[in-house]
């Protein structure tokens, strides 16, 4: 039997996170291919360390896309970011590029070729998720968590808040009553500061942006509000703490909230189901929500390397259904082709929209003109209403 009343906590992590840099820049190596080669195959890795950054991974596209352009890429992710330190600094870092040619084996199963469909890239399981505790349609611990490092974010970037610097965290713990968020119970930033602030000042920074995301009447007790709590926080980024590709999925996802396979999204191209089946679970996971059928979603997707179509759909409605999960698994396979090519076309997942989702959530944002988080809209609604009768 679940709990009616409980504490559940999500944490987040700031684009200056060591492990979001890497991130950063594996998603921008992603669009530099995909805006040359909408077919293009890449899967990168970054790690970062005191003024180092290395790339390794295989890719199939453009010649034209060379070792000195990608370390461009790398340099003008840092400099976005904010990164002018001794110890990582964008002009001064010293960047290894390790790419090379996609293994001719993958790329046999995954093609198309005759009467073969084209295949998934990789085995695995995907899962999806979607709740109405937020208008986003997205679990509240996490969402107020990204909503907290965002705001300090843009402050920063604006030269608002000048003391910030790019390496952050939050951490939001609420209190749940019959099953819903009423309030914070805690709250805990770490946000790297210049060498000239006090913890109180930096407190003091910190505070506004977290009454202003939270709810009116939100904000946890004065004694559970944690700022910097070991007292300083000035040697941040790479330069205190090693980043590596993919060490943040349950951040990118839905804090906990809800299942995650284990698959990392930053620095795959669409062809990888570990991005774009969890895209598509999502989005089938927010129009089931949307279309009120139920208050809470989850779907598992499940490939197999080489083979075209899902080998399961796995629906869970957490008791709050009004239409049988059978029924909706039945549905969602109507209303969309959820083979790797199908969700791509339908999602438009073949161009450079990635480097965007690499911090503050890859779920829960807003659609982008350019097609950008185009998982995030609620167009099956209607489709969904017709299949279920």
């Amino acid at each position: 039997m679940s709990q009616s009343s409980y504490l559940f906590t999500s944490e987040s992590v700031s684009e200056g996170h060591p492990d979001k840099v890497c991130d950063r820049i594996s998603d921008a190596v992603v669009d530099a291919y995909l805006s040359k080669e909408p077919e293009a195959r890449v899967a990168c890795e970054t790690m970062v360390t005191t003024n180092r950054i290395v790339l390794a991974g295989e890719v199939r596209g453009p010649a034209s896309i060379t070792n000195d352009m990608l370390e461009d890429v790398a340099r003008e992710c840092v400099k976005q970011i904010g990164y002018e330190q001794d110890g990582f600094h964008w002009a001064k870092a010293h960047v290894d590029v390790y790419v090379h040619s996609q293994s001719g084996d993958i790329a046999m199963g995954v093609d198309s070729a005759g009467n073969k469909d084209e295949g998934a890239g990789d085995q695995g399981i995907m899962f999806g998720y979607a709740c109405r505790e937020t208008d986003v349609l997205m679990p509240a611990p996490i969402h107020y968590s990204h909503a907290i490092l965002h705001s300090l974010a843009e402050a920063r970037h604006s030269g608002a808040e000048p003391g910030l610097l790019p390496d952050s965290k939050s951490q939001v713990t609420l209190r749940y009553e019959n099953g819903k968020p009423v309030g914070a119970a805690s709250v805990v930033v770490s946000t790297q500061h210049s060498a000239t602030l006090s913890q109180e000042e930096v407190r003091e920074i910190v505070r506004p942006h977290v009454t202003n995301v939270l709810p009116d009447g939100w904000m946890c007790p004065e004694d559970e509000f944690y700022v910097n709590p070991t007292g300083r926080f000035v040697i941040g980024g790479p330069d205190g703490d090693c980043g590596l590709t993919g060490r943040k999925i349950i951040v990118d996802t839905y804090g906990g909230a809800a299942p995650h396979g284990g698959g990392a999204f930053s620095g795959k191209d669409p062809t990888k189901v570990d991005r774009s089946a969890a895209y598509a679970a999502r989005y089938l996971a927010k129009n089931v929500v949307a279309a009120d059928f139920a208050d809470r979603c989850t779907i598992q997707l499940a490939y197999a390397i080489g083979v075209s179509k899902p080998l399961s759909v796995y629906v869970d409605l957490h008791g709050t259904g009004s239409v049988s999960e059978s029924r909706i698994a039945e549905a969602l396979q109507e209303v969309m082709d959820l083979s790797p090519r199908g969700i791509r076309d339908k999602l438009n997942l073949r161009r450079p929209i990635y480097a965007r989702t690499a911090a503050y959530g890859h779920f829960g944002r807003q659609p982008d003109a350019d097609g950008g988080f185009s998982w995030e809209r609620t167009d099956l609604v209607d489709d969904l209403r017709s299949a279920c009768g």
